[in-house]
């Protein structure tokens, strides 16, 4: 408990990061129909913002070598509060794409600096307590980040400085805290392709993952303001989802361990395309007197949130123990291909074949990994010992070395 107190300053800038950049991208959405952007170019923001995430989880490691943790962190936070505070300034999809490669950029950087330190306060015997508790911090940040559109006015200077403020926020912890930082890490060799030479299953699944959470994420409140919801309910719809993944990370862990990876990918895709076919052909109103759309979203975020970690799981049975942060790093690669240009594409979808489109679009995604799923039980190769299924957040390379170490220590090597 001792180590959780002295980390606390490191939590508390995740709440924080997480608050301040994770509602940007709805704030964004509907900022953007208020002005009069088209699905298109608000499709157009939620890919710049995941090309800057890429680019962050590549580079921000070197910068943290180059300039310390706490440095390296500041950089973010003003990088971030800058392009936050200057959406309002000049309200134009290009300039606002600009902005979000930056925030996406820092966001990564921040989440690179906040691992990295984590990684190195822990041992066998917290590694575990601690990284659940990070989970969980996490976890409530996404949640919170999206709650809190409901109290802000789109396209409205007020708005865009109180999440800037937030985000500027998460450089108060870390500046008061008293624990010293740690050793500067080394430069992890960047392998992008090397999750599909050991599983190409993987691969994909990590790729579909990244084109359905990025439309949901960044395209989904334009979906639900053209579906007639209030932004009350834009807000309630996308917290449901998160908290629907929250959920399934228990039942997806049970049931990745007890069956093969393969066979819990297609019953977690099967659901998403369950899912996705019921919104989209949009028959059913109410269930219990609860809106369809909200029971959707959640069970959206349940089927579709736990594939990541089943994809990553799949991946580590063919991996040797010393190629986990490779595989990570891959992961985040093979991710940011699926999310760099889904929302523009789902964008387009909506705004040329209606609101429904986007999650046609997701379904028939998840109807490709499942024929490819089936594909791969004939022709795939089985994997080594299967190793413990792990939550991996698709944040940065260095939570692969909390998760390789706490299933290293599990296993008692």
């Amino acid at each position: 408990m001792r180590l959780v107190i002295s980390l606390s300053a490191l939590l508390i800038s995740v709440i924080f990061v997480q608050i301040g950049t994770g509602s940007l991208g709805p704030l964004d959405a509907l900022s953007g129909l208020a002005l009069g952007f088209s699905p298109t170019e608000i499709g157009y923001l939620g890919s710049a913002h995941f090309l800057g995430f890429f680019i962050g989880c590549v580079v921000s490691p070197y910068i943290v070598i180059r300039s310390g943790h706490a440095r390296a962190f500041a950089v973010m936070a003003a990088v971030s509060t800058i392009s936050i505070i200057l959406h309002p300034v000049y309200q134009q999809p290009w300039f606002w794409m600009i902005l979000r490669i930056l925030t996406g950029f820092a966001i990564a950087g921040a989440y690179t600096v906040i691992e990295s330190w984590l990684q190195s306060k822990l041992n066998s015997q917290n590694r575990g307590t601690v990284f659940s508790i990070y989970r969980m911090v996490d976890m409530a940040g996404t949640l919170l980040s999206q709650l809190i559109i409901a109290g802000l006015t789109p396209a409205a200077y007020v708005s865009y400085n109180l999440i800037a403020v937030v985000a500027c926020l998460a450089l108060v912890p870390l500046a008061l805290t008293q624990t010293s930082a740690p050793s500067l890490p080394k430069a992890q060799k960047f392998r992008p392709f090397f999750v599909y030479t050991l599983s190409p299953l993987a691969a994909l699944g990590v790729i579909v993952v990244g084109l359905t959470n990025s439309s949901f994420r960044m395209v989904a409140p334009v979906y639900a303001a053209q579906s007639g919801l209030e932004k009350d309910a834009i807000a309630i719809f996308l917290a449901l989802a998160i908290v629907g993944g929250l959920v399934a990370q228990l039942p997806a862990g049970v049931i990745a361990d007890r069956v093969s990876r393969r066979t819990t990918l297609i019953g977690f895709s099967l659901l998403a395309i369950f899912v996705c076919g019921a919104i989209s052909v949009d028959y059913v109103e109410t269930i219990g007197g609860i809106p369809f759309v909200y029971i959707g979203s959640f069970l959206f975020g349940f089927a579709t949130l736990p594939i990541y970690s089943v994809c990553a799981s799949h991946a580590s049975d063919f991996a040797k123990q010393e190629d986990m942060l490779a595989m990570s790093a891959s992961l985040i690669f093979f991710y940011a291909m699926g999310s760099v240009l889904a929302p523009s594409f789902a964008g387009y979808l909506i705004e040329t074949y209606g609101a429904p489109s986007m999650f046609t679009f997701i379904m028939l995604a998840h109807v490709a990994l499942v024929l490819y799923t089936l594909w791969r039980f004939i022709v795939g190769r089985v994997g080594g010992r299967q190793r413990p299924y792990n939550y991996m957040p698709r944040t940065t390379l260095f939570i692969a070395d909390i998760v390789r170490r706490k299933k290293r220590n599990n296993d008692g090597t």
